[in-house]
């Protein structure tokens, strides 16, 4: 057997700075300002959008240093500014992809001056005045999707047309063309949209209930089951969440906890480990009134732009996060706060953006955890 020195993890489909990400490259930074501040304009009413820019002006010219940052010119790293309107870090450290990623996880799209960044995909201008350092930089064309023209040409370099052996059936427009190159990036946003996974909560210990919760009977099967089954109809995948060494039957295939000892919020990162690139519906076992046009109005209300989509419970006045659909972003959300103690999914929630849902009967959201309350459903 092959010694493996790593752990093998599947990894989330990240560019260099996030999931969604654009290189405008191939004509002078100042029309790729001007392109990525018209597509903005638009898309940030559907889209959390982000823009990646350099400014490389001479390090020992005279500038506003000392008047925009009087502690990193002082010596500080770190400089936080409380702008009202917005944040400001201004940091004096060296940055890579990691650390980009970090900065860029909740957005949803990042348009990048590819004259200066990398990015995983790509729109090439044909522009005569950055035609010799486009060739120049052929490497950095790894997925070209967009070709944009300028001016009155035509036709595309002959060695763009080496490079991207596929350059027929690129998508062509004209760099003037706003509303046609923003339908066509929101239309690749949107296609990327990622799908849903179900994860029916079964391996808490049942303590006060005295039995498995996950094998009581309210509708005529197992409760896991049933609502495993309710979770597929809305779900690409359903697993049962046990925890490790759990004995369970099941037609579903079970999701072991490899976060342990966390509880739900194991559960929870368990299956963004599994799998990171799927939105999870998660929901417990114990929710026995809990029904198909909860979950139907839960999902038809999506928000995939926010960290979550989650119910809120007027018993508690706070957001469930046992009735929640745990976006892909919110898996480095969840460990952020796992970094600094805690592992209260509820609190993630309180804490991050959300979509927070109310329902019409708040009974859907009845928690049953103990004998009494068993009997009280049943008895229904």
């Amino acid at each position: 057997m092959k010694h493996q020195k790593h752990t093998k993890l599947t990894r989330p489909n990240l560019g260099e700075f996030g999931r969604n990400e654009w290189a405008i490259i191939g004509t002078p930074c100042g029309n790729i300002q001007q392109l990525s501040y018209r597509l903005i304009d638009v898309l940030q009413k559907t889209l959390k959008v982000s823009y990646v820019d350099a400014d490389h002006k001479n390090e020992d010219e005279p500038s506003s240093l000392e008047v925009e940052n009087p502690a990193l010119a002082l010596g500080a790293t770190l400089e936080y500014t409380d702008k009202i309107s917005h944040h400001r870090f201004d940091i004096k450290s060296e940055m890579n992809a990691w650390q980009y990623r970090a900065l860029f996880n909740e957005q949803d799209l990042i348009l990048v001056n590819g004259n200066h960044f990398k990015a995983k995909n790509q729109i090439v201008v044909i522009d005569p005045k950055k035609e010799k350092s486009l060739e120049k930089k052929l490497d950095r064309l790894t997925n070209v999707d967009l070709i944009l023209m300028t001016g009155e040409e035509k036709s595309i370099y002959p060695f763009l047309k080496d490079k991207l052996k596929d350059w027929a059936h690129i998508p062509v427009l004209h760099f003037s063309q706003t509303e046609k190159i923003t339908e066509f990036i929101l239309g690749k946003v949107l296609l990327q949209n990622p799908k849903i996974n179900g994860l029916v909560l079964a391996g808490g210990k049942s303590v006060r209930m005295g039995k498995d919760k996950g094998e009581l009977d309210y509708h005529g099967k197992p409760q896991r089951e049933f609502m495993a089954d309710m979770l597929s109809q809305f779900c690409e995948e359903t697993y049962i969440s046990v925890r490790g060494n759990q004995s369970v039957e099941s037609e579903y295939e079970l999701l072991e906890d490899t976060f342990v000892g966390l509880g739900p919020f194991g559960a929870i990162a368990s299956a963004m480990r599994k799998n990171p690139n799927t939105a999870w519906l998660v929901v417990a076992c114990d929710l026995p009134l809990l029904d198909e046009k909860t979950l139907q109005f839960l999902t038809e209300n999506r928000n995939s732009s926010k960290v979550a989509t989650a119910i809120y419970n007027p018993e508690t006045n706070f957001p469930e996060p046992l009735i929640t659909i745990w976006e892909p972003k919110s898996y480095q959300v969840l460990l952020h706060f796992l970094t600094q103690g805690n592992s209260c999914p509820r609190k993630v929630l309180i804490n991050s953006e959300i979509e927070l849902l109310k329902v019409e009967d708040a009974k859907v959201l009845l928690n049953v955890n103990d004998e009494e309350g068993y009997e009280q459903v049943k008895g229904m």
